[in-house]
């Protein structure tokens, strides 16, 4: 007990006076705004990623992310130490370590949990006595405690004792300006008092406010819950959207009529379909560790499936206007898709329904060209290899006798959309974009 405790109060000191030397694994969305904010508030970080062209692009100063500017690495490095590194043996050098990597879904939907276990055998074969390791990638409840841990203590290190894990989600939210890392409140939970000690007093040095619930296994529900409830009510207004639609109703002044409700109605807008690493994929952690325990995720499956049959309906939209206003199908079409990330003004693609609109309207046998300002080629992935190296038109080369008609995904605030109307091209509007604008509607169809 006397060991544990010597430990523990060496790194409580370390993190109390910000000596305590910093290793963040995996430098993408969530890994370098957390190790650029750790070094701000004075710590010594280290950031490692297995991509050779990321770090080169860092010890070159220059971020590829919107939430970290350039200026915010050089003035990181300024106020604590920054630096990157693809070597993990330099883990050896860190008192705490925080893993950062994606936490993708298989094929067939299961979790792909093969980063996290990479990297925390990376940790326990560098990883020396006396460090706190804490888990942010979104997974299922249970994850640290029956997958991380043993794999870091296959190190021949003995938890509580040794080191200690926690779990603290990430909860960044790409092109969102009113709430960077340091002001999100953190949540922090641990298995052990100790473990949880050290972790609030790490990331309360790092944030604004860090939140504590009693076990990490609490902490992965609180992130699980959060997506899926997004992912529900998304569902719920696309439903809605379909079902209004066919009556006659617009679903987005439906929503602004409801949301004037000063109590009991939160407001969520339909699109055509769930984007990003979070919101189409968490769900279906807790769906795939639920049947461990006999139980059906019923509502979020189907919240799923409405989700990811919304490009369908958008597609049959599409059908419809061409067929109504051009008197030609699909297959003879050209089409200018507007946005081709998964949110507007950020140029994020995982899991953009935009690519599968895309790709939808191509293996129909339509010609189609993106714009998108945010991105400029397709880059590489994982369903969509053939789209690989795809470039973005240019607004200033789009002509209307280019197009048929113009489909709207993603309402980027800098697209010219008094442009797009100006073309006279029928208009399949996803995203309201062009109503909520005060534009003439006449040429629209909201889908």
């Amino acid at each position: 007990m006397e060991l544990e405790v010597t430990k523990a109060d060496r790194l409580l000191a370390l993190l109390e006076d910000k000596t305590a030397r910093v290793g963040v694994v995996g430098l993408g969305y969530v890994g370098l705004p957390l190790a650029a904010t750790a070094a701000l508030q004075g710590f010594n970080v280290t950031g490692f990623d297995i991509d050779a062209d990321k770090i080169r692009q860092l010890d070159q100063g220059e971020s590829y992310i919107a939430a970290v500017s350039d200026d915010m690495l050089a003035e990181a490095g300024q106020v604590g130490s920054l630096s990157w590194t693809a070597d993990f043996s330099k883990l050896a050098d860190c008192d705490v370590v925080v893993i950062c990597v994606p936490t993708p879904l298989t094929r067939h939907r299961d979790p792909d949990l093969s980063y996290v276990e990479k990297t925390a055998r990376a940790i326990a074969a560098h990883m020396r006595s006396g460090t706190l390791v804490a888990l942010e990638s979104t997974t299922f409840p249970g994850t640290t405690e029956e997958i991380l841990t043993p794999i870091l203590a296959s190190s021949g290190l003995l938890p509580d004792k040794d080191f200690w894990v926690a779990f603290s989600p990430e909860r960044e939210d790409p092109g969102n300006k009113s709430f960077r890392t340091h002001s999100i409140p953190k949540i922090v939970g641990a298995d052990t008092e100790t473990a949880r000690r050290l972790a609030v007093a790490f990331y309360e040095k790092v944030v604004d406010k860090v939140v504590p619930v009693s076990t990490a296994k609490t902490a992965e529900a609180v992130k699980i819950t959060e997506n899926i409830f997004r992912a529900v009510n998304i569902a719920l207004v696309n439903e809605m959207k379909v079902i209004y639609d066919a009556m006659g109703i617009d679903v987005w002044e439906v929503i602004e009529g409801a949301a004037t409700k000063p109590f009991g109605f939160m407001p969520f807008y339909p699109g055509p379909g769930l984007g990003g690493h979070c919101i189409p994929i968490d769900p279906f952690y807790l769906t795939w560790k639920a049947r461990e325990y006999g139980h059906a995720t019923r509502f979020i499956e189907l919240a799923g499936e409405i989700n990811v049959n919304m490009p369908h309906y958008v597609i049959a939209k599409l059908r419809e206007v061409l067929d109504r206003q051009c008197g030609k199908g699909l297959s003879k079409s050209r089409i200018l898709l507007v946005g081709i990330s998964y949110k507007k003004n950020v140029p994020d693609m995982r899991e953009s329904p935009s690519v599968v609109l895309l790709d939808m309207m191509l293996q129909a046998g339509a010609e189609v060209d993106f714009l998108d300002p945010h991105i400029e080629t397709i880059p590489k992935m994982r369903e969509f290899p053939h789209l690989l190296d795809r470039k973005a038109t240019r607004f200033e080369d789009v002509t209307a006798e280019d197009y048929d008609a113009v489909l709207i995904s993603t309402d980027h605030d800098v697209i010219d959309y008094e442009g797009l109307i100006r073309l006279g091209l029928p208009v399949v509007d996803t995203r309201n974009a062009i109503a909520s604008r005060g534009l003439p509607i006449d040429l629209v169809t909201k889908a």
